[in-house]
């Protein structure tokens, strides 16, 4: 006899569209918050907040938490918890159409897998910004952190002003409903100096482009139709890149020191 077919209710149809995978696992939850590492003297924003189950946590360890969640169903119970709290907002609205709050502050957050990219975009363009701690597919958190030993165009373009680290992992069975892969706690820290002066972010970052655009098949190609070749080879030489290394086996600092050595005068 076949299987039979559930059919998805109202709600599972709506967590799907809303990619909702509540973190419930108590370990998970003292996991991502010790990673996080609320400042107790900095403004935190939640994202995805749900239910509330990280918010407690995380409203134990800093003095104003303001809790995101544009789901109605799960703001509800987000804010009963909320009101208990006086040091927590809750806001029933969309956090990527948030304005950056003017003074210093962190995110963290078990955000929809959906919109990872348009939450670390929005991140990254915050001036205000000092850390980030996501809870993302755990494939995301691998890449964007070099944990396979390949590099990302996001990661290398940010490197200078942001790090970017695997904090953690946490497995699926952590989450309700089970989503079908793993997560990884994803760690995104401006940096108190950037590693180059604001003057050169601008060109620094048409490097990494030019680097990362394809032709050739190797960043020495790449970067050869704008560098002569001289100058060039004795950069790669002296960062220790055989020339026909892939655009995303190159370290971040070694694209650091590539650009003082192209750019040196």
């Amino acid at each position: 006899m076949a299987p039979r077919r559930t059919r998805a209710t109202e709600r599972d149809r709506s967590r799907r569209l809303l990619s909702q995978n509540f973190l419930v696992d108590p370990a998970a939850i003292a996991r991502l918050v010790h990673a996080a590492r609320p400042a107790p003297d900095r403004l935190l924003l939640e994202v995805g907040a749900g239910r509330g189950q990280l918010t407690r946590p995380l409203a134990d360890r800093c003095p104003h938490l303001v809790a995101y969640e544009v789901d109605p169903a799960a703001g509800a119970e987000l804010a009963r918890v909320c009101a208990a709290r006086p040091n927590v907002t809750h806001r029933q609205a969309d956090f990527l159409t948030a304005t950056p709050p003017a003074e210093a502050f962190d995110v963290v957050g078990n955000i929809p897998w959906s919109l990872t990219s348009a939450v670390v975009r929005w991140c990254l363009a915050a001036p205000g910004l000092r850390a980030a701690t996501l809870l993302t597919q755990l494939e995301y958190a691998r890449r964007r952190s070099g944990d396979y030993g390949r590099w990302t165009r996001l990661t290398v373009l940010t490197w200078p002003e942001f790090g970017w680290r695997l904090a953690g992992r946490v497995p699926r069975t952590a989450f309700r409903p089970v989503p079908r892969v793993d997560a990884g706690i994803l760690r995104v820290e401006r940096r108190p100096e950037p590693l180059l002066p604001a003057s050169a972010l601008p060109a620094y970052r048409r490097m990494v482009e030019i680097g990362f655009d394809g032709v050739g098949g190797s960043l020495a190609a790449s970067l050869g139709r704008r560098h002569p070749r001289a100058r060039l080879s004795a950069a790669l030489r002296a960062t220790r890149l055989d020339p026909a290394t892939p655009v995303g086996h190159v370290w971040p600092e070694q694209w650091l020191v590539l650009f003082r050595l192209l750019h040196a005068r």
